[in-house]
C-alpha cells in the first residue's frame, strides 16, 4: 500500500497544473470528472491508497466507497473527504458518472485567519464517516460550490487563490452539517476487512533493501491510527481472527526480518536495529533476545 504523489497524480492524468499556483503556499487544482477520466492517459483505477494530499469529491453515480475499515455504499449522490493519512478508494458500480473533485494540500489554507487546522477538523478525523449522502437539493448546492471554483481557477482576478480557500472551507463546513452515510457492510465483514488490511500494511514494509531503509510502522498504535481504528478495537479484531495480539504480530514479523537480515547481509548490528525501527543497538539486543533467547551476535555466528 503506497502513497500517491501530487507529481504522480498529475504524471497519471495528464491534468494542468493551475497557472500562478507556484507563486502561493500550498497546491490546489479542481476537476470535473468527465475532464480527468477523458485526461487519463489509461484506463483510469483508482489504487487503495493514501495521497499526499487532502481531496473533496462531489459523486454521481452509484460506487463503492472504502475507507479503512468502512465500507459505505454510494446509491447516487455523495460528498466525499479525503485525508492525506487515510487510505481510501472508491469502485464505480455503473458507467454513469460524473461529478467534481478538488486536490490540496493543509499549506494551501495557511494563509486562511480563521487558524484552522484540517486534522482538528471532525470531518477529517481517523474513525469518522467521510461520507455523506446527498439529496438533490444538496448536490445542487455543492456542484455550484465547484462550479464557482472551476470558473475562478481560470479567471485572471489578481487574488483568486484567496477566493477559492473560502470555497474550500466552505466545502467543508457544509460537509460537517451534513448526516454522514452509515450504509455498512456486515461487522463481520468489516472486522476481516480490517485484519487483512493490518497484513497488507505489515507486509508491504519488507523486506528491508538497504541500511538506509526505515520502518516506518512500529507499534500498535501506528497501525491503528494508519487504519483509522482504535488500538483497543485493531487488537481485538487481530485477536479474533489471527489467535494473536497486535503487538505479538508485528513483534514475530520483525524478528522474522532481522534473522534474514544478520544471516544474509553484511550489516553491522547498529545498521540492522536502525533499518528494524531501533534507536539504540541495546533496544534491539534485548528485543531480539527476548524472542529468540539469542542475542543478535550469537544467532549471527
Amino acid at each position: 500500500m503506497g502513497t500517491t504523489s501530487l507529481e504522480e497524480f498529475y504524471k497519471e492524468t495528464a491534468a494542468l497544473i493551475p497557472e500562478g499556483i507556484n507563486k502561493e503556499i500550498g497546491h490546489f487544482n479542481v476537476f470535473s470528472m468527465q475532464d480527468i477520466v477523458a485526461s487519463y492517459k489509461k484506463k483510469p483505477v483508482m489504487p487503495y491508497n493514501r495521497r499526499a494530499y487532502y481531496k473533496i469529491s462531489l459523486i454521481s453515480g452509484r460506487n463503492t466507497a472504502e475507507y479503512a475499515d468502512k465500507v459505505i455504499n454510494i446509491e447516487k449522490n455523495a460528498l466525499l473527504f479525503a485525508t492525506p493519512k487515510i487510505p481510501y478508494h472508491y469502485v464505480p458500480l455503473d458507467d454513469q458518472q460524473f461529478g467534481y473533485f478538488c486536490i490540496f494540500t493543509d499549506d494551501f489554507l495557511i494563509q486562511q485567519k480563521s487558524g484552522v487546522v484540517l486534522d482538528d477538523l471532525p470531518i477529517f478525523k481517523p474513525g469518522g464517516y467521510p461520507i455523506f449522502q446527498l439529496t438533490d437539493e444538496n448536490t445542487e448546492d455543492i456542484r455550484y460550490i465547484f462550479k464557482k471554483m472551476h470558473n475562478e481557477l481560470s479567471s485572471s482576478y489578481i487574488y483568486k487563490y484567496d477566493l477559492l480557500r473560502n470555497y474550500v472551507l466552505e466545502l467543508i463546513h457544509y460537509g460537517q452539517k451534513l448526516q454522514p452515510a452509515t450504509a455498512l457492510y456486515p461487522t463481520h465483514t468489516a472486522s476481516a476487512r480490517v485484519s487483512s488490511l493490518f497484513i497488507e500494511l505489515l507486509e508491504r514494509q519488507f523486506p528491508i533493501e538497504s541500511p538506509q531503509q526505515k520502518l516506518g510502522l512500529r507499534t500498535a498504535k501506528d497501525f491503528a491510527e494508519r487504519l483509522s481504528v482504535h488500538v483497543n478495537h485493531l487488537n481485538k479484531v487481530l485477536k479474533e481472527n489471527t489467535g494473536k495480539t497486535t503487538t505479538d504480530l508485528i513483534s514475530h514479523r520483525i524478528v522474522q526480518e532481522a534473522k534474514i537480515l544478520l544471516k544474509q547481509t553484511d550489516w553491522n548490528i547498529s545498521e540492522i536495529a536502525y533499518s528494524l525501527g531501533f534507536e539504540e543497538v541495546a533496544h534491539f539486543s534485548n528485543f531480539f533476545k527476548k524472542q529468540t533467547t539469542l542475542a543478535p551476535v550469537t544467532f549471527r555466528a
